[in-house]
């Protein structure tokens, strides 16, 4: 099949004296959030390029057709699909989850504690996907209200994340007539159980107004109790451990302020805890007669305060800062407070007597490097025991249920692999590499024990490197198809993200952005000079902002890949970020810089966007992913991209886009089954392209 073309109209625009040339603007039509709404918006030359490169995509995996469905299969014979979740005792009920062979979409159940009646399923998410009627079934959240009679629940049909919020009486089964369009999904309940909180998107997509709803009224009486004026915050609420006040939360990337309010209190008036302060983060939450905070005023990787309810200006040292190591949030027991915290990109967790103000560690596993986790039993906290857990990148999790007090644990849920799995078959690695600026970037990464490290094998490196967020080294099934063909899988925890902490993200963001690309090149290189892989023997996996990092890795080092991944990409940087009407743009100014106000900015984000530093070279295969009715990263940056990669590359190499036209968001398609055939195709197409055939 011949390869589309996107016509080109000429577009030149003025910043800072600056000349923004981009023939293929028009892409960006003024009412393109209307689209996530109504596909029917979309331009027809648009609609068309965008159906032509869906041909020539399915046309290319034709001949990985029963490589596919091997995958698939694989994949699937890895999961437990009949699966039952452990039971949380609430106050009269037990509730958990199970999903069954052939659902897609998982069951919610509870039962007495009692006993004096069988379970219930109280939601059943396929059921609720057939009546819906959508291809599409994104679930919001779901919220029992504290009374247990009654159910709220938000939907997303289209997978542009407008939620819409529905009432249901457990009692009759039977939806009320309380629905709610356009809201981010969340749900908060009072404790009377007559009333629930939500909050509203704006025209720009963005919650920054919360209502509350009260049961049978109209939605138009729903009484507004918090508006955020600042455009690049937005709001939530919710409740405290304690259950003594609702918690307002209003925030950008880097800047918090936060609200409370009594549980009981008829008429609301939120009382501002701590004024915002540019670079301040902070949350509170109440147990007993303190609240605690964790911020990072005057402590880069946080520290947590606390004070008494009743004098919230009188602020002691409860958990102090530490060097390079992530302080993270509370969980409380009557007598018992459980945090966790990560160094090294290394989680662990502790547990601190509150009678004693003693601390200790509880350690799970010998292995070295993994991800533990804690979980409360129930909701009464008069106890001694948690729920703790163990996995690694070659250990499935172990759920244990563990007496702080006597340090006993038993196993009461373990991952059960199907088809098979032996943790000892494999090695799992950290590994440090030099980056330019002589930072120690880890790498983690599990191969096969019998790999040779001979500079042969083949590696998908996987990165990300933006919001502070952690890659953890967790066990993932799936990855075990490449795995066991030889692939090594590793994770590149560059600058940007938030494995060691803020100073770490702070390196990787606004004018030292570009330490993230040279971290990774520079972890690549690492790998290659230790033989664990050669030049040309990488493939780059990574999504959103990982995709551009992807983005900027193929303009500067293409010479690294193979192949190259690119799922939702965020590859047109310099246009998102010079539009303020677009949802995420004024908050993310704050990581990336605001090219609109600064010639510097607007310099640098242009230095290095992969949309306008495509040139005249050559690039590795790529697959590129894209969701019509994505609203984070919108269709247009990489049917851009795509366009223009095709004009200016001196290649031969295949470069696909797939723009799922219906019935998908920024993660994909909806569905457990559809989410393993996105994988299985990515998968075949790493294999196809590293030569591995089964």
């Amino acid at each position: 099949m011949k390869t589309p073309k996107l016509k080109k109209i000429e577009s030149v625009k003025r910043y800072h004296d600056i000349s923004l040339e981009d023939d293929y603007a028009w892409v960006d039509q003024p009412n393109i959030l209307e689209v996530l709404k109504d596909s029917s918006k979309l331009l027809p030359d648009v609609r068309k390029y965008i159906e032509e490169n869906n041909s020539i995509t399915k046309d290319y995996f034709k001949d990985t057709k029963n490589l596919q469905k091997k995958l698939f299969n694989e994949i699937k014979s890895k999961i437990k699909l009949d699966d039952t979740s452990l039971k949380f005792k609430d106050k009269k009920y037990y509730y958990w989850s199970k999903t069954e062979t052939k659902s897609n979409y998982g069951k919610n159940l509870r039962q007495l504690i009692d006993g004096s009646k069988p379970e219930e399923i109280y939601f059943d998410g396929d059921l609720e996907k057939t009546r819906s009627g959508s291809e599409y079934f994104g679930l919001g959240g779901i919220s029992v209200s504290h009374c247990d009679k009654y159910m709220a629940y938000s939907l997303d049909l289209k997978g542009s994340e407008y939620f819409t919020i529905y009432l249901r009486d457990l009692s009759t089964n039977k939806n009320e007539n309380d629905t709610i369009e356009n809201t981010s999904g969340n749900i908060t309940w009072s404790l009377d159980s007559r009333s629930f909180f939500y909050s509203k998107l704006d025209k720009f997509h963005r919650p920054r107004e919360i209502y509350k709803h009260v049961i049978g009224t109209p939605i138009n009486s729903d009484e507004l109790i918090f508006q955020e004026k600042d455009e690049t915050f937005t709001c939530g609420i919710s409740l405290s451990s304690d259950e003594k006040f609702f918690i307002i939360s209003s925030s950008d990337h880097i800047t918090t302020e936060e609200y409370f309010f009594s549980s009981n209190t008829k008429s609301i008036k939120p009382v501002l805890f701590q004024k915002r302060e540019k670079d301040v983060r902070y949350s509170i939450d109440s147990w007993k007669e303190h609240f605690y905070i964790q911020t990072n005023k005057n402590a880069r990787d946080f520290k947590v305060l606390r004070c008494k309810i009743d004098d919230i200006n009188k602020l002691e040292e409860f958990i102090p800062s530490k060097k390079e190591t992530i302080i993270g949030s509370l969980e409380f027991l009557d007598d018992f407070i459980i945090r966790g915290e990560k160094t090294d990109a290394i989680p662990k967790i502790f547990v601190r007597n509150i009678k004693t103000n003693k601390e200790e560690e509880i350690k799970i596993s010998d292995e070295a490097i993994g991800c533990p986790g804690a979980a409360l039993i129930q909701k009464d906290r008069n106890t001694s025991k948690i729920r703790v857990s163990w996995e690694s990148m070659k250990t499935p999790s172990k759920i244990y249920e563990y007496d702080i007090l006597t340090k006993e644990k038993k196993i009461v849920k373990e991952t059960e692999i199907p088809s098979g799995h032996n943790p000892d078959n494999y090695i799992v690695e950290r590994i440090k590499a030099k980056s330019h600026d002589g930072r120690m970037i880890p790498i983690s990464l599990v191969r096969l024990k019998n790999s040779k490290q001979d500079g042969k094998s083949k590696i998908l490196l996987y990165a990300y490197g933006a919001y502070k967020h952690s890659i953890s080294p967790s066990f993932s099934a799936s990855r075990f198809c490449l795995v066991d063909r030889g692939i090594t899988f590793a994770i590149a925890h560059v600058r940007g993200g938030g494995d060691l902490g803020d100073i770490w993200h702070e390196e990787g963001k606004k004018k030292l952005k570009k330490n993230t690309f040279l971290d990774y090149i520079a972890c690549a290189n690492h790998l290659i000079n230790q033989r664990y892989t050669y030049k040309g023997g990488i493939c780059f996996y990574g999504g959103s902002a990982g995709g551009l990092t992807g983005g900027a890795l193929a303009n500067m080092a293409p010479e690294l890949f193979f192949s190259m991944l690119l799922l939702v990409p965020f590859v047109d940087t310099m246009t998102t970020m010079l539009n303020e009407k677009l949802p995420l743009t004024p908050a993310e100014w704050e990581l990336w810089g605001n090219p609109i106000k600064s010639k510097e900015y607007f310099k640098y984000i242009f230095s290095y966007s992969p949309y306008n530093n495509l040139d005249n070279k050559s690039y590795p295969a790529m697959f590129i992913t894209t969701s019509l009715f994505d609203n984070r990263v919108l269709y247009s940056e990489p049917v851009k991209y795509i366009a223009k990669l095709r004009e200016v590359k001196n290649d031969d190499n295949i470069q696909l886009l797939k723009c799922k036209m219906e019935a998908a968001g920024h993660g994909g398609m909806s569905g457990r089954d559809n989410a393993i055939t996105e994988l299985a195709e990515e998968y075949s197409f790493i294999l196809k392209n590293a030569k591995i055939y089964d």
